[in-house]
C-alpha cells in the first residue's frame, strides 16, 4: 500500500512539474576573509563560504498572464541551510505585481549596487541607501509576514517601482530613465522609522574605459551618504572596481577589488576595503555560477 501511495504521489508531483516552468540556478563561493577591528584592535582571518540555490516556478494563463514564485535555499559558513520566505508575482507585458518577500523599490533602484566588491561584498558600503528600506531577504522571511506588496513597470528606457509593507508602515518608490547610455534614477520613501531613507538619487554610465556611478541618499537620522564607484577593464579577462563613500558623522570609506574570469561561469575574486568605522576588511576566493 505504501508503495502504491508513493508511486501515485510521485506521478502527481511529476505531472505538476511538467505542466509548469521550473528553473534552478544560483552560485557557490569559498575563500578566506580578513578583518581588523578598529574598536578592539583585534584582527582575524577565517574561511568564508556560501551556497545559494534559487528556484523559480511560473505558469502562464490562456490570457498570457504569467504567475510565479521564487524561493532560495542558502547556507553560509557555520550555518544550517535554510529556505527563505517566498515571493509571489503576476506579470503581464511591462507590469508586474509582487507580494510576500518583495524586492523593495529602493533595493531594486538602478545605481544602488554599482559594483560587487571582492568575494563577499565587504560590507556593501557602496550602497547609498544602506538597506534602510524593504528588501528581498535571501535567508529569512523578509516582508512575507508583513503584507509586502510591490508594483513594477517598464517600457523601453523608462522604469518605475512602488513598494509597501507593514514594516514601519513603509511606502517607497523610484522612477528611472536611460538616455544616451546613462541611467538616472530618483527614489523616495515615507516611513515611521526616523532612520529610514527619505530620498535617494543615482546617475550611472560609461566614460570610455570606465563605468561610473554617483549616488546620494538622505538616510534620516542615519545621516547623508554620497558614493562614487567605478569599474574598468585591466585585461581581456580581468576587471577592477573601486569606490569611495562620504558618510555624514563618520570617516570616509573606500575599497578596491579585482575579478578574473576563469571561464565556464567561474571567477577568482578578491578585494580590500576601509569601512567608515575604520575597520579594515579583505577577502579572496573563487565563485562559480550555475
Amino acid at each position: 500500500m505504501k508503495k502504491v501511495l508513493f508511486a501515485t504521489t510521485a506521478l502527481v508531483a511529476t505531472a505538476g512539474v511538467a505542466a509548469a516552468d521550473v528553473t534552478f540556478g544560483g552560485y557557490g563561493r569559498f575563500g578566506v576573509m580578513y578583518m581588523d577591528d578598529d574598536s578592539t584592535g583585534v584582527d582575524s582571518t577565517d574561511i568564508t563560504s556560501r551556497f545559494r540555490l534559487q528556484i523559480d516556478a511560473t505558469a502562464e494563463s490562456d490570457a498570457g498572464v504569467v504567475f510565479g514564485a521564487r524561493v532560495r535555499i542558502q547556507q553560509n559558513e557555520g550555518q544550517q541551510g535554510m529556505t527563505n520566505g517566498a515571493r509571489f508575482f503576476a506579470r503581464s507585458g511591462g507590469f508586474e505585481v509582487g507580494v510576500g518577500n518583495i524586492f523593495g523599490a529602493l533595493e531594486s533602484m538602478p545605481g544602488q549596487y554599482p559594483i560587487d566588491l571582492g568575494l563577499t561584498g565587504l560590507g556593501y558600503e557602496y550602497t547609498a541607501y544602506q538597506f534602510n528600506g524593504d528588501a528581498y531577504s535571501s535567508g529569512g522571511l523578509g516582508n512575507s509576514g508583513d503584507n509586502g506588496v510591490e508594483v513594477m513597470y517598464s517600457a523601453g528606457d523608462l522604469s518605475a517601482h512602488i513598494s509597501a509593507s507593514d514594516t514601519d508602515d513603509r511606502i517607497a518608490g523610484f522612477v528611472a530613465y536611460t538616455w544616451n547610455g546613462w541611467t538616472f534614477a530618483l527614489g523616495g520613501q515615507d516611513s515611521d522609522n526616523a532612520g529610514d531613507t527619505e530620498f535617494t538619487a543615482t546617475a550611472g554610465g560609461s566614460f570610455g574605459i570606465a563605468d561610473v556611478t554617483l549616488a546620494y541618499a538622505d538616510n534620516g537620522t542615519n545621516g547623508d551618504r554620497v558614493v562614487l564607484a567605478g569599474r574598468f577593464d585591466v585585461g581581456a579577462a580581468t576587471d577592477m572596481e573601486v569606490y569611495v563613500v562620504d558618510q555624514e558623522g563618520a570617516d570616509n570609506g573606500y575599497g578596491v577589488d579585482f575579478n578574473h574570469d576563469l571561464g565556464g561561469g567561474t571567477s577568482l575574486r578578491g578585494g580590500v576595503a576601509k569601512l567608515v568605522n575604520d575597520d579594515v576588511v579583505a577577502d579572496m576566493g573563487v565563485r562559480f555560477n550555475f
